[in-house]
């Protein structure tokens, strides 16, 4: 069934999407949102692992809606729910940890500064961090974020405060900050998108501890469900309609996007005509929609004729290690380990851009310091391994009890994923989602450099690790990636044969169609990108709102 025309139907509501609903529905443009998940409240957020880590509460189930992954171009693909964020209102941004970082000048310029990389496609970005330093400043102030700016090698330039006081740190933070110190390096407050105090209506945080995989009861974190949502649906311009699955978007003779076709809560098929189309499903979602959005004009898929959609996906590099402190060993020097403060806060940059090649590469990443996630169930698994090294019995008591006689200090790596030919998303015909669309495939195919850097910061944050005098460290990887993170696959650019999108988010061969979750980013820095997706959804947001009242 054909709805009324609307001026802008976006589809997905996270860190891309949210945005433009706000600043359309504010600018008195009439918007319909559509998300495939569902629209979840505060009393459905319940400290419940089981529910929200183990079922579809977030993440569809793989013989539903698979992700098809292979290692190389002549692997084998395997089911799985890898490269999901959430199905729900707010997408990602739901049950975000919410680190918070921008990125820096040098990440929008990353091809001029290493020169080309054999083996990549590394691009510079078309615009710059100063074009979007000031929607990093609105981004930060419509979420809530609460941080503290303190002088590093490779701070970003800001024009002033975050809108919030950092949230309280457990002493072993002041201990961190006490061996960077000794090594000569610069330990730094983690700006988080949680709310430290009463913030637009909404709680400040409760402390805990729960955080990542859960959403929150509190209304503190500051995903789009919390704050970018409620007030676009305020606006009274704003329609939501949650559990609605784009599968395509139809263009007119033209070659311009006409409406959004969609199978509604029960499963019907509808039609959304629009003036402007927003895709915001994610790197991996939005070119699968793109790619399955088959017409005469666009045969190889909308905005395809550059055969460009898909490609240069990039995820993040990972890396980890622990440090194990045995509390009834070392409570007596170190009373603080007894604190339950949940938020260490603390990460280093000094490595972020190398100065040279002596190490094989030159940009480096992010080391983020937190205490290991609560979950036992999760942690009962990781102690009782798998395959020939597993144990059960009496050793994983033992195990058990040694973990909880413990605090676990570890660090995350946000290094730079490399964009390769090889790397990709596509659609395979044969393999169908429960909605009977194609579903995306990706192939990894990874730089080595990637491997080099992210080795280089695991052993440099160990380093850290190690002069806290722990029982124990434990490295847990050095060659992962973080797929929730995603960038590329329609990347923009000034030129149309090598992007997808334009400077302004705006679709090279389709005049009325944006493209504003990571698809956009041509590098993903070395930090987490929410905060960037954020800011640049609102710098295309306000000047979609300029055209459209110029008429153009």
């Amino acid at each position: 069934m054909k709805k009324e025309p609307v001026d802008i139907c976006i589809i997905g509501s996270g860190a891309g999407g949210a945005p433009m609903a706000l600043e359309l529905g504010r600018a008195g443009f009439k918007v319909v949102v559509l998300e495939k998940g569902p629209h979840y409240q505060p009393g459905d957020f319940v400290h419940d692992e089981i529910l929200n880590s183990r079922r579809n509460f977030f993440m569809p189930l793989p013989w539903e809606e698979p992700h098809l992954v292979r290692q190389g171009p002549q692997g084998r693909y395997e089911r799985s729910n890898a490269a999901w964020t959430a199905n729900c209102v707010g997408g990602g941004t739901v049950h975000m940890s919410g680190y918070f970082y921008r990125l820096k000048p040098v990440d929008f310029r990353l091809r001029s500064t290493l020169g080309a990389i054999p083996g990549t496609t590394v691009a510079d970005w078309p615009i710059s961090y100063e074009e979007l330093a000031p929607f990093y400043d609105v981004a930060e102030a419509e979420l809530g974020v609460s941080g503290e700016a303190v002088p590093h090698p490779f701070a970003e330039p800001r024009s002033g405060p975050y809108p919030l006081p950092p949230l309280d740190v457990h002493p072993i933070a002041h201990e961190v900050d006490r061996v960077c110190g000794e090594l000569g390096w610069h330990s730094l407050p983690t700006a988080r998108g949680i709310i430290s105090r009463p913030y637009r209506g909404r709680a400040g945080c409760a402390y805990c501890a729960l955080c990542g995989s859960y959403g929150c009861e509190m209304g503190a974190k500051s995903g789009t469900n919390a704050s970018l949502i409620p007030a676009a649906l305020a606006t009274g311009n704003v329609e939501l309609r949650p559990l609605c699955m784009a599968r395509s978007v139809e263009v007119d003779e033209e070659g311009r996007a006409r409406s959004v076709v969609y199978l509604d809560a029960d499963g019907v098929e509808q039609e959304q005509p629009a003036k402007v189309v927003v895709v915001s499903c994610t790197a991996v979602e939005s070119a699968r929609l793109l790619l399955n959005s088959v017409s005469n004009r666009f045969p190889r898929g909308l905005a395809n004729g550059s055969e460009q959609v898909g490609r240069n996906l990039v995820f993040s590099s990972f890396g980890e290690s622990r440090a194990t402190f045995r509390v009834s060993k070392q409570k007596a020097a170190r009373p603080w380990l007894l604190n339950p403060a949940p938020f260490v806060n603390r990460s280093v940059q000094d490595f972020y851009l190398m100065p040279d090649e002596r190490f094989g590469f030159r940009k480096g990443g992010t080391l983020g310091f937190m205490w290991t996630h609560p979950n036992p169930i999760f942690a009962a698994v990781g102690l009782a391994g798998s395959g020939t090294a597993g144990v059960f019995g009496k050793e994983l008591k033992e195990r058990m009890r040694a973990y909880r006689d413990s605090r676990i200090l570890q660090f995350e790596v946000y290094g730079e994923f490399l964009p390769t030919p090889g790397t990709s998303v596509t659609v395979v015909p044969e393999v169908k989602d429960k909605y009977d669309i194609p579903v995306a495939a990706i192939t990894l195919d990874r730089h080595p450099m990637d491997f080099a850097a992210t080795r280089f910061l695991v052993e440099r944050g160990e380093e850290i690790l190690l002069r806290l005098e722990p029982d124990d460290v434990q490295r847990v990887g050095t060659s992962g990636e973080t797929t929730i993170l995603q960038h590329g696959t329609c990347r923009f650019g000034d030129d149309p044969a090598t992007s997808v999108l334009n400077r302004d988010c705006r679709a090279h061969e389709v005049p009325n169609l944006y493209v504003v979750d990571g698809s956009f980013m041509p590098t993903a820095g070395s930090v987490p990108s929410t905060l960037t997706i954020v800011a640049n959804s609102f710098r295309v947001a306000r000047g979609l709102v300029a055209r459209m009242k110029q008429g153009l």
